[in-house]
């Protein structure tokens, strides 16, 4: 038996047995042995079904117990609410016949969504004009640092950023993280 939370962008729709849908918190997943064969049907019926799975989380410590995949569209697009809904029936179906987990559990399926961190490229082409804060090590003094300005892009060898007005380049080999912030005065 299985309730079913779907989201994106922070919308949220529920089915079920007609229990209160919690949104999604910052809970910290708990390893489970059989996360790999879950990870495997995810991404089987989700390749089937013209999605990418970005992410698998089982919360044993949840009663009862949640399971919250994250996907994408195939071709990288957003996914929404519908294709969300859609998805979870497949699934449940799949997880209910393979019989892999025997207790009753909750089903989440959301998009991604937006990360505070650009990791891919799809991210840094979303992206592209944003505040963002690189942080990188320094090649003079072998520090970290922190750079704020506006994306401009990421290409095979740098990041490069408008710091007010001008183009600072950072080497990608340099480069730790690329985050989304909140542009400062000055």
């Amino acid at each position: 038996m299985c309730g079913v939370i779907c989201t994106a962008a922070g919308e949220q729709i529920t089915a079920g047995a007609g229990r209160a849908a919690r949104p999604l918190t910052g809970d910290r997943p708990l390893p489970h042995p059989l996360l790999p064969d879950i990870q495997t049907l995810a991404s089987r019926v989700a390749e089937a079904s013209g999605f990418q799975v970005c992410g698998v989380q089982l919360l044993t410590h949840r009663i009862p117990m949640t399971l919250q995949v994250q996907l994408r569209l195939a071709d990288g697009g957003d996914v929404s609410l519908d294709n969300c809904a859609a998805f979870s029936g497949v699934l449940g179906e799949a997880l209910e016949a393979g019989n892999l987990l025997e207790e009753a559990y909750v089903l989440e399926i959301s998009s991604p969504g937006i990360s505070e961190e650009l990791k891919d490229d799809r991210d840094f082409r979303s992206f592209r004009g944003f505040p963002v804060t690189v942080r990188h090590r320094d090649a003079k003094t072998g520090q970290e640092a922190d750079r704020e300005g506006l994306l401009l892009e990421r290409d095979e060898t740098t990041v490069h950023l408008n710091v007010r007005g001008r183009t600072v380049r950072f080497p990608r080999s340099d480069v730790i993280s690329v985050r989304l912030t909140t542009p400062t005065e000055g």
